[in-house]
């Protein structure tokens, strides 16, 4: 059992002394950078962008799923 502490002992070590430390990091400086999570006009621009081809594409699928019940009525089962 104490072998496979030892085993275990040098990846952790690896992980908590190099990685953990680059991880935090580049989490606070990515939030800092970020302006405290908050959209900027052209976040929001794009957001209402995406939001109105998403209605779109919603509304599209609905009359083509008509379609194909109309024209295939089992094709759901498949």
């Amino acid at each position: 059992m104490s072998w496979l502490m030892g085993l275990l002992a040098i990846p952790l070590t690896l992980f908590v002394v190099f990685i953990i430390p680059i991880w935090l990091w580049m989490h606070y400086r990515n939030k800092q950078q970020g302006n405290g999570g908050q959209l900027n006009q052209q976040d929001i621009q794009r957001l209402a962008t995406l939001t109105d081809e998403a209605q779109r594409m919603k509304a599209r699928i609905q009359v083509l799923e008509a379609i194909l019940d109309e024209e295939h009525p089992n094709w759901r089962q498949r």
